[in-house]
């Protein structure tokens, strides 16, 4: 328990606590819509009910996911295209590819979206009297699709479970209490979702670094000598695929942050500027 308890798995809670609630508005919104259409009586245990089923159904995700990462260390298969591709692959490499590559098209995909001028509520179709069980069992469906990018960016910023397990919990509790007011709030204060964002696209560029490493660590675990595990780092056009390290990350986040802040009161400056100006034309 001791162990558990350092600067850097505080830090990485509070970063995985963040991205989790930046990652969850979408979860949030969906929730604080789908459960209009359960009677009135039931919507508040609908969204009580639907959280902790879902919460607990993605901490069962990520136990399989770091356990598979554990499991299936060992590379299967080695390119040897010299000059262009070179390296081993194991399971984590797949998943760190695969995850990485869709946790910067979500990013994306998301930014593009707040720059469209659709309503998020536009689509919903008028209420359908559902059952609450429905709706429930729709929420939980909805919120694994949902944490399949949450769970990717956590294992990249640590595996240690118990701060993973700890991160997911606390954002559960997060949602049940404030589940309306948190949507309200995002949605009165774009600039945090924003943010959340770029730091998502930034845990995408992690993933796709540990990627090129993944196989040398799985083959060291296994007894591979030294040497044998180095020549399995995956070359890219004869450059090594090396991961960020976590001093870059967090400095680049702070960058994000800090950057935010200033734009965020410099707007508000400008904009008293504006109507000052205004009243005295």
């Amino acid at each position: 328990m001791a162990e558990l308890l350092t600067v850097e798995n505080a830090t990485n809670l509070l970063m995985l606590c963040f991205l989790q609630a930046v990652l969850g508005f979408d979860n949030l919104l969906y929730i604080s819509i789908e459960s209009q259409r359960a009677p009135v009586a039931h919507q508040r245990a609908v969204r009580f009910w639907g959280i902790i089923i879902a919460v607990t159904l993605r901490i069962v995700l990520l136990f399989a996911m770091v356990r598979l990462l554990e499991l299936l260390e060992a590379p299967f298969y080695t390119f040897a295209w010299e000059g262009i591709l070179t390296g081993g692959v194991n399971f984590a490499t797949i998943v760190y590819l695969i995850g990485g590559a869709f946790i910067m098209y979500t990013a994306v995909k998301e930014i593009g979206h707040m720059l469209s001028i659709e309503d998020p509520g536009h689509d919903v179709e008028a209420k359908s009297g559902k059952s609450a069980v429905s709706v429930v069992a729709l929420i939980v469906m909805m919120n694994l699709i949902f944490s399949f990018d949450s769970v990717l960016s956590a294992i990249a910023i640590t595996h240690v479970f118990p701060v993973l397990a700890a991160a997911i919990l606390l954002s559960g509790l997060a949602m049940i209490l404030l589940a309306d007011g948190v949507t309200r709030f995002l949605q009165k204060n774009r600039m945090y979702e924003v943010l959340g964002l770029f730091i998502l696209l930034i845990v995408g560029v992690v993933l796709l670094g540990e990627a090129g490493q993944a196989a040398v660590h799985g083959a060291e675990a296994i007894g591979t000598s030294p040497e044998e595990a180095e020549a399995l780092a995956l070359k890219l056009f004869g450059y090594e695929i090396v991961p960020m390290s976590k001093s870059t990350f967090y400095f680049s986040v702070v960058v994000l942050v800090a950057v935010e802040v200033l734009q965020s009161g410099y707007s508000r400056k400008l904009n008293a500027e504006r109507r000052a100006l205004q009243r005295h034309s």
